[in-house]
């Protein structure tokens, strides 16, 4: 009998048959050879049940139904690849073994046994753990094929995260959406994410603006001229400053102190997956779910980089010959052949810590480019590629190099401090300094803390023609500038800031072992944090504006009702913490997931309680109703972007406000103690809905029907939202929804209707996830929730 091999892509499953069955016969949904069959999940095929499942009651969403607690979770398929999971069914029974080939991590483990629970799968289960999908790695990869016994500690974190998220987010988003009669939607991780925002906002609310003043000295040494920025207490008067300016401008003074030293600066880490997104979101505006959709391309589609779903930024011993071959490889292609040249292979071996780290890597190793040459790339993968190999370059090349002079000057009793770094050798900042695709920045580092400020702000100056100073000579102070400078709020987050805040969440824990243990985890985990950000835009919470993502109206109250019923710990970093603490000890078999699982149930009950002892918000609290006279298109306009207007920070004051009186929290929300916290994805425990919100005058207005809803088993009809064509029963639970913006693309009723209707819209010009146009149609994914996709002709 043969080998079923069970890919989480088709991309991946294609790959991998051209390898191992080379003239395999394509079948549909499958490629068969001589020994093995090779077919794939399409995601997740199978997913845990929605409560209705369990008793019919939970159709309608009623207060003394909960807490909804299963004793064991029941699975259900996807609707619209369940044609697929048939055929894997069928496969397997023309199979004594199977191959899990679905991504090396704890989340392809979940969908691999999802589906062979779902199926009732008993054929013994090798695993296929690889970080790339080249041909020399998978035939290695088959030849070490590992028993997937191995992995089963990894398969238990992995269905106790799914289960808990479900728990959590099913009782908290239906306890806090009945009890104020609007669609609240809660998490486990995406809470805390919003509360992140949250502190953000409150903080750039209350900033008051003060003005200040620099003093900033031209000084002339023999033939050598440098600046210093006076030091000393700040000048909060411009009397003050032209008085010190007045009496140094002109004046001789000394060095008073001269220290001269070489500094070498390292090549920046390699990438890890939220590294990359951070980076590409300051460097191109890339979203974190745009970087992830284009590394996934260049991963399964082009072949040309290893694994991206990682969290280390290191590689192991094993890695390393592979990387000199990768370097081979580029020292043939343009535009990085010159670099590659000029590269040196003796820089990356066993012994450089800042490369080879084996203890820093569990699953998967850092980023890397694999030895196959590009094909034809998108715009927006070019770029992506670009830093990756930039980034793996740079590491063949030596430090970079300056020699660092400290100056105190003094001049009419006032201290001037210079620092100046001349460049001695450029070292790896060459890789990034040249113009064929490089960053453009010089090796800057990108301080986002930072951005905005002066570049001699601390009197720091960057040379590269040499600097000679005698300590002895006199200085003339040649003028005195005087810059006026206002104190500035802090920068409301980026998708890129956000993320580096959900990785580094542990800093802001007091726990000491949870804060160490966070240094590892973070707030979720690389591959889903990109989703939370995308959920929090979904249900209304937060809102881009520009680059910036900002927390609306309606996130703001959520955040001041989650914690006024008492269950703050749901917005803290701290739950995310320990879950993923707990979640890492199952993974490595340190810890029960049985017991986990109890106190999760034991937690899900207490939101329950909680939130039915709060008070109701007042009718209409998360309504944006219009104002003086508004209507029409300007009208519309404004209370879709109520968060990024001045009428939306009152919608969002009103809003806070009556939540904070309903959670019994006294004036607003300044009581509550700020929480610097981020934190990552809720899986399946969220509930979506286009509009958001539910008000009387809604009611009243009864929005025509579109078309039945495709949900099975649901019954209700599709009506138009302010966001999206979301199910008249959304009361009783049914989450469909279709948003109206996708892809760049406006989806209109008649599109929904279409969808909902035959599955997909008739045939357009598809914006696709790597920014090129093709003409194709969107099909509905899964109707179950809503979700659709691109289909290219």
């Amino acid at each position: 009998m043969k080998t079923l091999v069970i890919a989480e892509k088709p991309d991946m499953g294609r790959t991998i048959a051209r390898v191992i069955e080379p003239g395999a016969a394509r079948r549909q949904g499958y490629l068969e050879g001589e020994s093995y069959i090779i077919t794939w999940a399409i995601g997740h095929l199978v997913s845990l049940a929605e409560p209705e499942s369990y008793d019919a009651k939970y159709k309608k969403w009623r207060d003394e139904d909960l807490p909804i607690l299963p004793a064991a979770f029941k699975l259900q398929p996807n609707p619209k690849t369940k044609d697929q999971l048939k055929i894997i069914a069928e496969l397997a029974k023309r199979c004594d073994r199977i191959v899990n080939a679905c991504d090396a991590g704890r989340e392809g483990q979940l969908i691999f046994h999802l589906i062979r629970e779902y199926l009732k799968l008993n054929l013994p289960v090798d695993r296929l753990w690889i970080s790339d999908l080249t041909p020399e790695t998978i035939r290695r990869g088959f030849a070490e094929l590992r028993s997937d016994r191995e992995f089963d500690a990894l398969t238990r974190a992995a269905r106790a995260r799914s289960q808990a998220d479900w728990l959590i987010g099913m009782n908290a988003s239906r306890a806090f959406t009945i009890r104020h009669r609007t669609l609240l939607s809660a998490g486990r991780v995406q809470t805390p994410v919003l509360a992140l925002l949250y502190e953000r906002h409150k903080e750039i609310e209350a900033f008051r603006p003060e003005t200040y003043y620099t003093v900033h000295g031209r000084f002339l040494s023999g033939n050598t001229a440098y600046r210093g920025i006076r030091t000393g207490e700040r000048l909060t008067s411009r009397e003050a400053a032209e008085a010190i300016a007045g009496k140094a401008a002109g004046r001789t003074g000394r060095i008073a102190e001269y220290d001269v030293s070489e500094q070498k600066e390292y090549p920046y880490r390699l990438y890890d997956l939220t590294l990359l997104q951070r980076e590409a979101n300051a460097k191109y505006g890339f979203s974190a779910k745009k970087t992830l959709d284009l590394a996934q391309s260049l991963y399964e589609r082009h072949q040309v980089i290893t694994y991206p779903r990682t969290s280390s930024r290191y590689v192991t011993e094993e890695n390393i010959p592979y990387m000199h071959k990768a370097l081979a490889m580029l020292r043939d292609l343009a535009p990085y052949d010159r670099v590659a040249a000029g590269s040196d292979m003796r820089l990356v071996h066993r012994g450089n810590k800042a490369v080879c780290n084996p203890a820093k890597v569990e699953d998967h190793h850092a980023i890397l480019p694999t030895p196959k040459k590009p094909g034809s790339l998108t715009p927006d993968e070019r770029k992506l590629y670009d830093m990756i190999v930039r980034r793996f370059l740079s590491h063949y090349y030596p430090p970079a190099v300056y020699r660092v002079h400290e100056i105190v000057t003094e001049a009419a009793d006032e201290t001037f401090k210079t620092t100046v770094k001349e460049q001695l050798d450029a070292g790896w900042k060459a890789v990034l300094e040249t113009d064929d695709g490089g960053n453009g920045k010089k090796g800057r580092r990108g301080k986002s803390d930072r951005d905005g400020e002066d570049g001699d702000e601390d009197g720091t100056q960057i040379v590269t023609g040499g600097f000679t100073l005698d300590p002895d000579a006199p200085v003339l102070c040649e003028g005195v500038n005087i810059a006026e400078k206002t104190t500035k709020p802090p920068k409301p987050y980026t998708e890129g800031t956000l993320l580096k805040a959900m990785e580094s969440a542990g800093r802001m824990i007091e726990d000491e072992d949870l804060r160490e243990a966070m240094k590892e985890t973070g707030l979720g985990t690389p591959a889903t944090r990109a989703a939370t950000i995308e959920r929090l835009k979904q249900v209304g919470y937060a809102a881009l504006r520009g680059r910036a993502i900002e927390i609306t109206p309606k996130g703001v109250a959520a955040v001041e009702l989650i914690r006024g019923a008492g269950v703050e710990l749901l917005t803290s970093p701290e739950m995310t913490g320990r879950w993923e603490q707990r979640l890492h000890q199952i993974s490595r078999g340190e810890a029960s997931d049985e017991q986990f699982m109890d106190n999760v149930r034991r937690f899900a009950v207490k939101i329950v309680e909680l939130v039915r002892m709060q008070r109701p918000v007042p009718p209409g609290t998360f309504a944006e109703p219009e104002r003086g006279g508004r209507s029409g298109k300007q009208g519309r306009a404004r209370r879709t972007q109520a968060a990024e207007t001045v009428a939306g920070k009152k919608s969002a004051r009103r809003a806070a406000k009556a939540a904070a009186d309903a959670a019994g929290v006294p004036g607003s929300s300044t009581a509550v103690k700020t929480a610097k916290i981020a934190s990552g994805p809720s899986g399946s425990n969220t509930v979506g809905q286009p509009a958001g919100s539910v008000s009387a005058g809604d009611k009243a207005r009864q929005p025509a029907a579109i078309a039945p809803c495709p949900r099975p088993g649901c019954g209700g009809t599709l009506i138009e939202g302010k966001r999206g064509y979301g199910c008249s029963r959304y009361r009783e639970g049914c989450r469909f929804v279709i948003w109206k913006q996708y892809a760049g693309k406006r989806i209109t009723a008649a599109m929904a209707a279409s969808l909902a209707t035959s599955g997909k819209t008739r045939p357009l010009v598809l914006t696709l996830p790597e920014g090129t146009k093709a003409k194709g149609r969107l099909r509905l994914v899964d109707p179950a929730t809503g979700e659709i996709a691109p289909e290219p002709e």
